[in-house]
């Protein structure tokens, strides 16, 4: 499908056959064909994973901001993140197709003319960081080319509730189509955005990070959310970091077999990727120390999980995580995880860790409202 394409399918152009089409065969296999992806995906049934020869790396996307590698956004402040097997352009074209199902939008198609023209505005709802942008502008171009976009702010902004702070102005049926896939990904983007910033200043001198748990498909968005909120990126996947934790640890029959195994994959496999363990008493602290120490591991941070403790009364222990940092001493990176809260997070952040990693920037994520409500009136630009 070209930039724009997913509009026929939505508006009615073209819809029988395209609806066919992609109902047939390999859902994600039809979206990157029509695309002019390379065909990665087994068309026959069901879903087949990508060979290796078909993977498309995202990485210039992150190394680069221009508007062409971002499919025409506009308003690129921090660019995203990048994963080996998808880019953001497929969550788009997948989120589309969910809602053209068979026949496209039945409510714009019986209601509104084809050639009625219209003008959208932007409306914060709520006080918060807005994030999300430039995606949007990537869904408006993907859904019709032709409709013009104007923002007042950039990503990583704060807007005040009523802040009017961008319009859309074009095809009435294209801005209704593209409208609440925009919304979607702008509300909860800002959402994670919005917590994010205030956990990173709470945590400083320590960085935040978030982690994995983030919304199945849409981690390249999440964890994209958390760098405009002025957080930072834990590891994308199972791919790019070692990360040893308490069920390794338990399987290969402890911290010193685990980290042995780890070193070993990585000489046989040639990689130099980072290596985290996971330690939860201040005892497996030092094993990993040991093994750190004999000059064999390439051990690089150590995670202190749970070493933090809220009591009844709600104030903040942390010496035993001020224990685990004073005996690692600065040899390797360290991050504090567990009971990470905005109740917390500032005293964890003072014992003098490196990062501290929160599962909640993602996974209970608080949407930011947002709408975009449509203005039928004469405008002077049209």
């Amino acid at each position: 499908m070209q930039a724009g394409g997913v509009i026929s399918a939505l508006n009615g152009g073209g819809c029988k056959t395209w609806a066919a089409d992609f109902a047939s065969r390999s859902r994600l296999s039809c979206l990157r064909e029509r695309s002019g992806s390379l065909k990665c995906f087994r068309a026959k049934s069901g879903w087949n994973a990508p060979s290796t020869s078909c993977v498309r790396v995202t990485s210039e996307i992150a190394a680069n901001t221009s508007v062409q590698e971002l499919g025409g956004a506009r308003a690129v402040r921090i660019p995203p993140p990048a994963h080996p097997t998808y880019q953001l352009l497929d969550i788009i074209r997948y989120a589309l197709a969910e809602d053209a199902g068979d026949r496209g939008d039945v409510t714009c198609l019986s209601t509104i003319p084809e050639q009625a023209q219209a003008k959208a505005q932007f409306m914060a709802k709520a006080d918060g960081i807005v994030a999300g942008i430039a995606l949007a502008d990537m869904i408006f171009q993907e859904v019709d080319p032709e409709l013009e976009v104007e923002w007042n702010v950039q990503d990583g902004d704060y807007v005040k509730y009523g802040l009017k702070f961008g319009t859309v102005r074009g095809s009435a049926r294209s801005i209704l189509v593209a409208e609440r896939i925009a919304l979607n990904f702008m509300q909860r983007m800002s959402g994670i955005a919005t917590f994010t910033k205030q956990m990173a200043e709470a945590a400083k001198p320590a960085r935040i990070l978030e982690t994995r748990k983030t919304a199945p498909g849409l981690r390249l968005v999440d964890k994209w959310a958390v760098l405009i909120g002025g957080g930072e990126n834990h590891r994308m996947g199972l791919y790019d970091m070692f990360l040893v934790k308490d069920n390794h640890v338990d399987v290969a029959g402890g911290i010193k077999n685990a980290v042995a195994a780890v070193d070993r994959y990585m000489t046989e496999h040639n990689l130099d990727l980072g290596v985290e363990i996971e330690t939860r008493t201040i005892d497996e602290v030092r094993q990993v120390l040991d093994c750190i120490s004999s000059g064999k591991s390439r051990v690089t941070r150590i995670m202190l999980d749970n070493m933090v403790k809220v009591t009844p009364s709600g104030s903040v222990d942390v010496s035993r995580l001020e224990e685990a940092v004073k005996l690692i001493d600065g040899r390797v990176e360290t991050e504090a995880s567990g009971n990470v809260t905005l109740h917390t997070v500032n005293k964890i952040g003072a014992t003098g860790v490196t990062f501290i990693s929160s599962g909640a920037l993602t996974h209970s994520v608080e949407a930011l409202d947002i709408s975009l409500k449509v203005d039928m009136s004469v405008d002077s630009r049209m």
